[in-house]
């Protein structure tokens, strides 16, 4: 048996799981920061080639960010929409140190994990009268998330606010993915994220609408290549990747569909070079801007 430590402000309790000897201990340090978001930066659906001014296609918000220890530095290049891939194996301990930075709404934030192990105090969702002070993180403070990859863990899963900002959160873009391998499972070459919701009345992939915005994902013949599909908000959608196939439960399939909150995973060995489309194939919320390109090249 392994007690997960306490590290960091806001843990609660001590809880008891079973892990392998090889597993290991993570930390993630996350902050919300507020960042002025383009859904559209390039002002252009280049499928049927209409327009859109600056002032139709942004919007102030807050977004997650990873930093160094105690928050030190923001890593370089990061998306914001979604927030950081947390990628751990099952049997691992997970510490997600979070600061609310939020000095322009001034809202309280919080995270909420699914596919996860936790005390009730990293819930991180905000029940009136029960919940503690992860679920309603205010500007300026902190608390750390304990969770533990079960083995019922592997996968990909979402993870977005819960706090008495939810509704406006994840609107504005507060959601993430958990990504958990198995214990000895082979890391991909390539793992690509891609999380369908709205903003403005966009269809979005990440946060961006229409090709040239959405995600270009790259990947050589003889790549092992995982998509990460999640979806959050209120549609239901059905992720499509054009020229491939995939295994599910014994059937190949080119297409799956996921409501809110769902999220799946699947691999593939990369061996058709080409520029491929992938996009929702709910038709409508694909000619709003839900889709992009994947491009396999041989050099």
């Amino acid at each position: 048996m392994r007690r997960l430590a306490a590290a960091g402000a806001g843990i609660l309790a001590l809880v008891a799981f079973p892990a392998p000897a090889t597993a290991a201990t993570r930390h993630v340090w996350v902050a919300a920061v507020p960042t002025t978001w383009n859904v559209v930066p390039n002002g252009r659906n280049a499928i049927e080639g209409e327009r859109f001014t600056p002032g139709k296609t942004t919007f102030r918000t807050v977004a997650y960010e990873q930093f160094t220890r105690n928050w030190k530095h923001a890593l370089p290049k990061q998306t914001r929409i979604p927030g950081p891939l947390i990628k751990a194996r099952v049997g691992d301990d997970i510490f997600v140190h979070f600061k609310n930075k939020d000095t322009v709404f001034k809202r309280p934030h919080s995270m909420h994990f699914h596919g996860v192990r936790y005390p009730f105090g990293s819930d991180g969702s905000f029940i009136p009268g029960f919940s503690g002070a992860g679920g309603d993180v205010m500007p300026g403070k902190t608390f750390t998330y304990q969770l533990r990859a079960g083995a019922d863990s592997a996968g990909v899963w979402p993870y977005h606010d819960h706090s008495p900002s939810m509704t406006d959160s994840i609107e504005g873009g507060m959601y993430g993915a958990l990504s958990i391998l198995g214990r000895h499972e082979r890391k991909p070459d390539r793992e690509n994220v891609v999380f369908f919701s709205t903003h403005l009345g966009f269809m979005t992939i990440n946060g961006r609408a229409f090709v040239g915005n959405t995600p270009t994902f790259h990947a050589k013949p003889g790549n092992v290549v995982q998509w990460d599909v999640l979806a959050l908000g209120s549609e239901h959608h059905t992720f499509h990747l054009h020229g491939h196939r995939w295994n599910w439960n014994g059937t190949s399939i080119d297409t799956r569909t996921l409501g809110p909150a769902e999220s799946f995973r699947f691999r593939i060995k990369e061996d058709v070079p080409g520029t491929w489309f992938y996009h929702c194939h709910v038709e409508a919320h694909m000619m709003l801007g839900m889709q992009g390109f994947y491009r396999v090249r041989v050099r």
